[in-house]
C-alpha cells in the first residue's frame, strides 16, 4: 500500500472537511439559516407554495456551496421549526430538507465529499468540473421539485399568517457570515484550491465570531459540533479499508460488472451500479470502491449521479440522510421508512433515467491520464 499516495490524497479532504464544518456551524450560530428561514417566510407573502419554493431554492444554494450535511443537519431544524410556527406541513419541508440536500450535491466540488474526490482524479479545474456538471444537476433537481409537488400537492395549498421579521442579535455579525459564506462558490471557481478556499472562509469567520461573539464560539466547541474529529477517524479509516480492497484485486472485478464505454447504456449501467451501492452500504465506500472504472468525465459524472442523487431509499445511504433523521426526531417528527423507501425509489429512478439522457447529450468523453 502506497501510504504516501493515500495521505497526499486524504489530508486535503480532511483538511476540507473540519474548514467546512467550521463555517456551517458558526454561520448557523450567528443566524445565517434562521434568517434565510424568516425572510422567506416573509417573501413568500402568506402563500405555502411560495414559501415552500424559497426554502426550495435556499437548501439548493446552501447545498451547492456549503455541502449537503449543511441542508441536512442545520437547514432541516430551521425549516420544521418554521413550519411549525406557521401551521403548515412539516413533513413536506422534512421530504424537500433531505431529497435537495442528496440530488443538489452535484453542483459544485464543495457540494459533497464524493465530487471533492472526482476532482482530485480528474485533475481538471473545478470551473469545468462544474461547467460540466451543472446541467445533469439542475436536472436531479427539477426532477427533484417536480415530484415533491405531485406528492405534496395537498400540503402547498392554503395560505400562512407572515410572520414579524426579527431583528438580528448581531446585524454586522450576521453580515459577514452571509459574506464568507456567499463568497466561497466564487472563490472555488475562480480557481482557489477547494480545500484552500474553506480554511480561508473557515478563518474569517472564526476570527470574525471571536471579535464579536466569543460566547457564541465557546457555545460552539463545548457542543462537540465544532470540530468532527469521529467523522475524521471514521472517513481515514474508510480510505485504508477501500485502498486494501483495491489493492487485492476489486478494481478487477467491478470492471466485469459496470462495463465500459460512454454510451448511454453503459452511463446508465454505472450510474445504477452507483445508486445501488450506495443504497446497499453507503455512498461515501461506493464511489471510493468504483471510482477505478469511472476512467473518463462521463462516466466519472455518471457516478456521481448514482452515490450522490442515488442514495435516497434507505436510510443509511448518505451520512446526510442519517443525520437528517436525527433532526426530524428531534422534532417530534417521525419519518416512516417504508414511506420513504418507496417514495425516494420512485425519485432515484427518475432521476437516473433524466441524468443519463442529459449525460449522453453533453458528451465529455475525455479519458483520465
Amino acid at each position: 500500500m502506497d501510504l504516501i499516495g493515500l495521505a497526499e490524497r486524504v489530508v486535503p479532504i480532511l483538511v476540507f472537511l473540519v474548514a467546512m464544518t467550521v463555517l456551517a456551524e458558526l454561520s448557523d450560530r450567528t443566524g445565517v439559516f434562521a434568517r434565510i428561514a424568516h425572510v422567506a417566510a416573509r417573501l413568500g407573502r402568506g402563500s405555502v407554495v411560495a414559501l415552500w419554493l424559497l426554502i426550495t431554492v435556499a437548501a439548493v444554494l446552501v447545498t451547492a456551496v456549503l455541502s449537503l450535511d449543511t441542508t441536512a443537519v442545520l437547514v432541516t431544524p430551521v425549516a420544521l421549526a418554521l413550519a411549525r410556527r406557521l401551521g403548515v406541513d412539516r413533513l413536506l419541508f422534512a421530504y424537500t430538507t433531505v431529497w435537495i440536500a442528496n440530488t443538489a450535491s452535484m453542483f459544485l466540488p464543495s457540494s459533497n465529499l464524493t465530487n471533492l474526490l472526482a476532482l482530485q482524479r480528474l485533475d481538471v479545474p473545478a470551473r469545468e468540473f462544474a461547467g460540466f456538471v451543472w446541467p445533469v444537476a439542475l436536472g436531479c433537481v427539477l426532477v427533484t421539485v417536480v415530484l415533491l409537488m405531485i406528492m405534496f400537492r395537498g400540503s402547498l395549498r392554503g395560505h400562512y399568517r407572515r410572520p414579524t421579521l426579527e431583528p438580528a442579535p448581531d446585524r454586522p455579525l450576521l453580515i459577514i457570515a452571509f459574506v464568507v459564506a456567499g463568497a466561497l462558490g466564487p472563490m472555488i471557481i475562480a480557481g482557489v484550491p477547494v480545500e484552500v478556499a474553506a480554511v480561508v472562509a473557515a478563518c474569517v469567520l472564526l476570527v470574525a465570531t471571536t471579535v464579536r461573539r466569543p460566547d457564541l464560539l465557546t457555545a460552539a466547541w463545548r457542543s462537540g459540533h465544532l470540530v468532527p474529529w469521529r467523522l475524521v477517524v471514521g472517513v481515514s479509516i474508510l480510505f485504508l479499508l477501500v485502498q486494501l480492497a483495491h489493492d487485492h484485486g476489486l478494481p478487477a472485478l467491478l470492471v466485469r460488472i459496470s462495463g465500459a464505454g460512454d454510451g448511454r447504456p453503459e452511463l446508465a449501467r454505472l450510474a445504477v451500479l452507483g445508486a445501488g451501492a450506495a443504497n446497499l452500504i453507503n455512498n461515501l465506500p461506493a464511489y471510493l470502491a468504483l471510482e477505478p472504472v469511472a476512467n473518463g468525465l462521463a462516466r466519472t459524472v455518471a457516478l456521481l449521479v448514482g452515490v450522490n442523487a442515488g442514495p435516497l431509499i434507505t436510510p443509511w445511504a448518505s451520512l446526510a440522510t442519517l443525520l437528517w433523521a436525527g433532526r426530524c426526531r428531534a422534532a417530534g417528527l417521525t419519518v416512516s421508512w417504508p414511506g420513504f423507501a418507496a417514495r425516494g425509489a420512485v425519485l432515484v429512478v427518475l432521476q437516473l433515467l433524466v441524468a443519463v439522457v442529459l449525460l449522453a447529450v453533453t458528451g465529455g468523453s475525455q479519458s483520465l491520464p
